[in-house]
């Protein structure tokens, strides 16, 4: 028999599986770890934690499955992006990883703007400078801490140092590499306008592959630490998103797929480049050699419903715990019996700023149209809702770009739910569906280490042979004309809202 290996390095735990290839579960273990915020706004990891966590995942899976480890043809690896991993030249960490949801480098933003020129920047990298990307990061520690980046001799990306612990080898992939700020996307390599405008040092910076190449094999000593056989290859792998699309078979033109976790990503792909000039949404090279993805966030998608749960529904968690179900279910039952437009009430989701499609981050949440009629049904529903116009603000900018899709893939807690699974369809204009593993970027680069392996001809051959979906809940077109009326006036919430937004913010 033929196993494939999965790697998740994500912000609060890796998850390790072990895959037939079938896509089936053999065994899975995660283990997690802490985020440390020394400052307000920062937010920094130990690396060897995610090292230790990996170790003691793969000890895990080969222990529980019975499998011998020789029988593992491949091992990918994805992970949380952008992350910044500075070591020294005996490869030991130098400082705590800069997260991607650390916010300290908005000054190195600008910096970046000032040297490369905004547009052009958009032109190479395909998106502007963001404060949870790469650069920003290796700026701040330049200016901050120049005895840490004197010292520096590698910068790697969180998946990339497990890379590295595992195969001894230097080396990223596209899809991960898009989200640093130094990758001309357009031509999948790093940009040397950019690097010497902002005078980084590209040997500081790893190889770049495409996410199914082999890039190393396992070391004698990684063999040793964590059980697998000495001589496994490893591939590229990928960064979350693009791991999750392959997991999720969002591969060749006219499939997405709408994650909707803490955040929300309305995630596309082409075979076509296309970059918004605005910088609206990223353009990443994905997983698939030769091709791209767009993407669009909204900052604050599921965790819009939770907030609302935490602060306004704890008799619904109370009872929900009694019962043995999630409060959520209780919640959506609630809001089901709410006729769309929530009794003419529109939520604005925007309680951590916003990305897609402002790019503001003073912009908050609001509730517009509150009135005494309103119950905590209406305003579940509401919440719902506008997360889901959001979505369609991501969509519609993908659309405006050329890339569109007549099917997408519900991902995260909220693409469980039935309701909103058909609210989405009704709103974003599409069939919906679910696949039926759960696993998503773990399976993702699995699928990619098969093709590295040649166990699967291409990316799209294994997804195809792997990946199975639910029919799709199509739009019901009278609901959907509904919606429409109210998404109208939830477009024109935001720019009457802007300045206010801005003043409040300097109060």
């Amino acid at each position: 028999m033929n196993y494939l290996l999965g790697i998740d390095v994500g912000t609060s735990g890796t998850k390790t599986v072990l895959f037939d290839t079938a896509g089936g579960v053999m065994s899975s273990a995660t283990y997690e770890y802490t985020m440390q915020q020394p400052q307000n706004g920062w937010a920094e990891q130990n690396p060897e934690d995610w090292w230790k966590a990996v170790r003691l995942g793969v000890v895990q899976v080969l222990r529980d499955s019975g499998i011998h480890a020789s029988d593992i043809r491949g091992i990918g690896i994805s992970g949380q992006m952008h992350s910044l991993v500075m070591l020294d030249e005996n490869n030991r960490v130098l400082r705590p990883a800069i997260l991607w949801c650390d916010g300290r480098t908005t000054a190195e933003c600008d910096e970046i703007h000032q040297r490369v020129g905004k547009e052009r920047l958009i032109e190479l990298t395909a998106n502007p400078a963001l404060t949870g990307f790469t650069a920003g990061k290796i700026l701040w520690v330049r200016k901050h801490e120049p005895e840490i980046y004197e010292k520096c001799r590698h910068i790697l990306l969180p998946k990339d140092y497990i890379r590295l612990m595992l195969t001894g080898e230097y080396a990223t992939e596209v899809s991960d590499a898009s989200g640093m700020g130094l990758l001309d996307i357009p031509h999948r390599c790093w940009s040397d306008e950019v690097l010497e405008k902002l005078d980084i040092d590209k040997n500081l910076l790893a190889k770049v592959y495409e996410s199914p190449d082999v890039t190393g094999r396992v070391t004698a000593q990684a063999a040793a630490e964590t059980g697998l056989a000495e001589g496994t290859i490893v591939v590229g792998g990928a960064g979350d998103n693009a791991a999750a699309a392959v997991g999720t078979g969002v591969v060749v033109d006219g499939r997405a797929f709408a994650t909707i976790g803490t955040s929300g990503v309305v995630f596309a792909h082409t075979d076509k480049l296309s970059i918004d000039p605005k910088g609206r949404v990223h353009t990443f090279c994905c997983a698939v050699p030769g091709a791209w993805h767009v993407m669009g966030v909204t900052l604050a998608a599921g965790a819009s419903l939770q907030w609302f749960r935490n602060q306004l529904c704890q008799d619904l968690m109370k009872e929900a715990d009694r019962r043995g179900i999630d409060p959520y279910i209780l919640m959506t039952d609630m809001a089901e019996k709410v006729p769309i437009g929530s009794e003419r009430l529109l939520f604005l989701p925007y309680l951590m700023g916003e990305r897609t499609p402002h790019l503001d981050a003073d912009c908050r949440g609001a509730f517009i149209g509150l009135s005494a009629i309103h119950t905590r049904a209406e305003m579940i529903r509401s919440v719902m809702e506008g997360v889901t116009f959001s979505l369609k603000d991501c969509m519609e900018i993908l659309r405006e770009m050329g890339v569109t899709s007549e099917q997408i893939v519900a991902c995260g807690g909220g693409g469980s739910s039935p309701m909103w699974r058909q609210m989405l369809a009704d709103v974003l204009g599409c069939g919906v569906s679910t696949v039926a593993s759960r696993e998503g970027p773990a399976l993702g680069v699995a699928l990619l280490a098969g093709v590295g392996a040649g166990l699967y001809e291409s990316v799209p051959a294994a997804c195809e042979a792997v990946i199975r979906t639910s029919v799709p809940q199509m739009p019901n077109t009278q609901d959907a004309a509904r919606y429409g009326q109210f998404y109208t006036l939830y477009q024109g919430l935001y720019p009457a809202l802007r300045d206010s937004y801005a003043a409040l913010a300097k109060l």
